[in-house]
């Protein structure tokens, strides 16, 4: 079944870009959200990417009181084990695979490939790259969790067994503890997953110090 692909912004930082960076944006912002990092990153001139920055669809959120908002999935408690939406999980996952697909057919190859995002986009960007069925350049996971923990030792690609993943957590982050951080890497720890992980004094957002790390981590995954 098609899916429809989901309206993007999209900044390129030099002509001809051979490589693109899919980058989703948390709850209730947009793909404007994380715009203003690309020039930030000062990536170097041999690095041509081409930025992605899809709009979530709009869903009801339970935590917020059942309003409409940018999401790319329910959220049904904040407190203790979370509950995932499941489905928006999924048809969410669908729609940013048909962006990594569409970027192959615009000549980009799949080892050109990072899929990023921060907070629930961040869970995303774990959630489907570690199941992409082709080797990525890398997944970026900022201030988030990893969804769907218990589906993901029989649904991970073994083309991502040793993909190269960045994530990184805010030391005081009110929104996403980072105990809940830490358990998803211990899991991806213990299914033999290599993790760059950081960690930062600041709350649920992000720093000068955490993107010029991250500028650094892309220039090494997309070195020619």
């Amino acid at each position: 079944m098609p899916v429809d692909l989901l309206e993007a912004i999209e900044i390129e930082t030099a002509p001809k870009p051979d490589a693109a960076v899919i980058w989703m944006h948390g709850l209730g912002a947009d793909g404007h959200d994380f715009e203003p990092i690309v020039p930030e990153l000062r990536l170097s001139a041999a690095t041509r990417v081409r930025f992605v920055f899809p709009h979530a669809p709009l869903r009801p959120v339970t935590i917020n009181q059942g309003h409409v908002m940018r999401a790319w999935y329910d959220i049904r408690a904040l407190a203790g084990v979370r509950r995932e939406d499941e489905a928006g999980v999924r048809q969410s996952a669908r729609q940013i695979e048909a962006l990594l697909a569409r970027e192959r057919q615009r000549g980009i190859a799949p080892g050109r490939l990072v899929i990023a995002g921060f907070s629930q986009g961040g869970a995303m960007a774990l959630h489907v790259g570690l199941r992409h069925p082709d080797r990525l350049a890398g997944i970026l996971a900022l201030s988030c969790y990893l969804p769907l923990a218990n589906t993901l030792d029989t649904e991970r690609s073994p083309a991502n067994r040793d993909v190269p993943i960045f994530w990184a957590h805010g030391l005081h982050d009110p929104m996403i503890p980072q105990a809940m951080a830490e358990q998803g890497r211990a899991q991806l720890g213990e299914l033999g997953y290599r993790i760059d992980w950081h960690q930062y004094p600041i709350p649920h957002s992000v720093s000068a110090e955490e993107i010029a790390d991250v500028a650094r981590w892309l220039e090494r995954v997309l070195a020619a």
